[in-house]
């Protein structure tokens, strides 16, 4: 039998995901202007026609992997091996931090994004707790 837990994470972290994938997919300037202000959101579109085509390329199949990866939370939530759900979400909090660490190494470098990746690690850091919360909550289900 499955954590309950478990479904309500992966289905609450697929949301998200499907729904900022498909944003990226289609509507990216939108979420660049919503998300980094109008003057550096025209700044990541780039300067010429061919960078512009790259980097709408580039944002397309990002969202498009996002929204892949929001399906596969889906179908995962519906496991109901609990070794799986627990070495899942410790699969997870690995990429959280890990996403986080990269953020905080890479685009703390960049000038254009060097104000907005505190906000984006805190955001890292809070899915990833949201699995913490899963695996010391099956620990307690597992040993109660």
């Amino acid at each position: 039998m499955g954590s309950a837990a478990f479904f309500l994470t992966c289905m609450l972290h697929s949301l998200v995901a499907l729904t900022s994938g498909a944003l990226m997919m289609f509507y990216t300037n939108e979420i660049f202007v919503f998300g980094h202000g109008p003057e550096i959101a025209r700044k990541l579109q780039g300067s010429t026609p061919h960078d512009q085509l790259l980097i709408r390329t580039s944002d397309s199949f990002s969202g498009l992997l996002l929204f892949a990866i929001g399906f596969l939370l889906f179908m995962v939530a519906f496991v109901k091996d609990r070794e799986f759900q627990s070495f899942f979400a410790k699969g997870c909090i690995l990429l959280h931090v890990i996403m986080a660490l990269w953020r905080i190494y890479f685009e703390g470098k960049l000038e254009d994004l060097a104000w907005d990746w505190l906000r984006q690690v805190v955001g890292d850091i809070v899915l990833a707790l949201s699995w913490v919360f899963l695996v010391v909550y099956s620990w307690r289900e597992k040993y109660d």
